[in-house]
């Protein structure tokens, strides 16, 4: 009995350090060979909620793989890039798409609107009606 406790001790122990949270490392794709253009892909009309993503070239298994443009659930408070592939000293790398933090109003660009659309000094999460055009 007492092994058997020793033994769900070291389990225990053994399980918890296996659980410890380690940082992901970004996995970066350089390829020699250049992607092929982009294909066109029918951008389907807008849909409320929602941010279209666009189809994209990934390298898999030693070649290029297209992956079909999908909807993704709006995220408010984050703008949504596109995966990209860069040019970089002879190389192309692959910048992953995801959701970066920063422009609030949806106009691509970082400034005090984001913070406070309308000018009338109540910051937009506080404001009741953050897009009043008749402000005073």
């Amino acid at each position: 009995m007492k092994n058997l406790h020793k033994l769900l001790i070291a389990s225990l122990i053994a399980g918890s350090v296996g659980s410890i949270a380690v940082p992901a490392v970004a996995d970066t794709v350089i390829i020699r060979e250049a992607p092929p253009p982009p294909r066109a892909e029918r951008t389907p009309p807008p849909r409320r909620g929602y941010v279209w993503a666009p189809g994209h070239w990934e390298y898999r298994h030693g070649h290029y793989a297209w992956v079909r443009g999908t909807w993704l659930r709006e995220r408010h408070g984050y703008a949504y890039n596109a995966p990209t592939w860069v040019q970089r000293d002879g190389s192309w790398v692959m910048e992953r798409g995801g959701w970066r933090r920063g422009d609030r109003d949806g106009d691509g660009i970082r400034n005090g609107r984001d913070r406070d659309r309308d000018g009338d000094g109540v910051p937009n999460r506080y404001d009741a009606r953050p897009n009043n055009p008749n402000r005073s």
